[in-house]
């Protein structure tokens, strides 16, 4: 970690001082990434330049202790008209905070002010959907890198029942040893977020790498027992599906963020391309609010629109 006197940094020598030994406590103490690290200073660096011109001189510890909730406003919306977004000012405010409470701490400053500030809100961001070539390929048997013909067939059923049904990696998980047995079943029945069960259809194909997993599988699937298993025999860990995934990103040159739930993902988004109904896609997806799912898929306001002009009778 740098140390401050390698910036300019707009402070007197005791809060500049100060601000070096927290930076050191961050690194040594509480092992933060050197990114992390880097970004707290810069934060931090920019706050103190703020408060020189907000001030009218460089701040020290006795002007840190006696600011407002307005002064810290003040520099929040001073890097928001500079360009900086909800992320960036998210992550400039921790920092503050983070050093505010070292000083609290010591007795040098009350951090309340800053605790009571609200943090800008975050854009929700989900997993880009994997185009349907790509997803094809994560669940087909055939490029499944497990030594194990079992544990290759259990991984091809779990990221199946992901893409092919929509469901979250817990619910998949979470199925017991007597569900999807026949052949001829037509739909799931999944417990999902808050116990709120919904009824999903399951694809043939579904169907089929599950029965394939159980003809391998060396261990007895019962009732009351999981479904998946793993190499030893206990529940199936979420941690080794997203394992397999990194391992197959790579294999098949996907991108970073084609992961597990990219599948659920790409499994709406898939479905709202060829004409599926947005209300039919939250039931699917377990959705209590539809602008959740909104938000999920990534429809915009003209995909709404032509949907209400659709059903609309007066549309």
């Amino acid at each position: 970690m740098p140390d401050s006197d390698d910036f300019l940094v707009s402070a007197r020598p005791d809060l500049a001082a100060t601000r070096q030994n927290w930076l050191t406590a961050l690194g040594s103490e509480r092992r933060l990434a050197p990114l992390t690290l880097e970004a707290y200073e810069r934060d931090t660096r920019q706050w103190f330049q703020f408060l020189t011109g907000h001030l009218g001189a460089p701040p020290g510890l006795d002007e840190i202790s006696n600011l407002r909730p307005a002064d810290l406003r003040a520099f929040l919306a001073h890097r928001r008209n500079n360009g900086a977004g909800a992320r960036s000012l998210g992550r400039g405010l921790a920092g503050i905070r983070s050093f505010l409470r070292f000083l609290e701490k010591r007795g040098m400053a009350n951090a309340a002010g800053a605790a009571a500030l609200r943090a800008p809100k975050q854009p929700k961001s989900l997993p880009r959907p994997l185009t349907a070539a790509d997803a094809k390929k994560v669940v087909s048997p055939g490029v499944q890198l497990a030594e194990e013909s079992w544990i290759a067939a259990r991984n091809s059923a779990v990221l199946t029942l992901l893409y092919g049904c929509g469901l979250r990696i817990s619910e998949a998980l979470g199925l017991a040893g007597d569900e999807l047995v026949s052949a001829d079943q037509s739909v799931l029945r999944v417990t999902g977020k808050g116990g709120k069960a919904r009824l999903v259809p399951v694809l043939d194909i579904a169907l089929d790498a599950v029965a394939d997993y159980r003809r391998r599988c060396p261990y007895d699937l019962c009732a009351g027992k999981p479904l998946f298993r793993g190499q030893r025999g206990g529940a199936l860990q979420p941690a080794i599906i997203q394992r397999e995934m990194r391992k197959l990103r790579s294999a098949l040159n996907l991108p970073d963020d084609a992961t597990p739930h990219a599948l659920r993902h790409s499994f709406a988004t898939h479905l709202l391309g060829r004409g599926g109904d947005l209300r039919m896609i939250q039931e699917l997806l377990g959705h209590a609010s539809l602008s959740t799912t909104q938000i999920y898929t990534g429809v915009d306001t003209d995909r709404l629109l032509d949907i209400y002009d659709a059903a609309h009778p007066r549309a």
